[in-house]
């Protein structure tokens, strides 16, 4: 019972879904979900949650203007996670590095990540410029 199209998510909602999945299948260990607030075809706000069975994390929230493409959001985010789970310490680290590279990927047409690790982790350390940076 969530609205997706109000522009605005209830996350508790989200840790009750989770629940209920971890309930239906014992084996499963994490759970992340992507959180879209739809305010336009081009503005979204952006963020996750990940649910380890031992904490309910929620990410940061990324405001996105200027939307280039949001296909390709989904596999990114995919991605990130995959990555983040195998490279870097924790699940808190995990997840915001899932949600700053599929938060870069709106910027991109395609469906080819063109951002590096780097790139990333700039985004995750707090740098929102927008700067080029090489």
């Amino acid at each position: 019972d969530i609205d997706v199209e109000s522009g605005e998510l209830q996350v508790n909602k989200y840790k009750e879904l989770t629940e209920k999945i971890f309930g239906l299948y014992p084996n499963i260990k994490k759970i992340a979900i992507t959180l879209r607030e739809s305010h336009s075809a081009n503005y979204n706000g952006w963020s996750a949650v990940l649910n380890n069975r031992k904490e309910f994390l929620i990410s940061k929230k990324y405001e996105i203007y200027n939307i280039v493409d949001r296909v390709g959001a989904g596999d990114t985010f995919s991605a990130g996670l995959i990555y983040g789970l195998n490279q870097l310490e924790s699940d808190r680290e995990s997840l915001e590095f899932t949600v700053a590279a599929s938060c870069l990927m709106h910027s991109i047409p395609g469906d080819l990540p063109l951002i590096s690790v780097e790139d990333v982790k700039n985004l995750t350390g707090g740098s929102e410029s927008g700067r080029v940076q090489r």
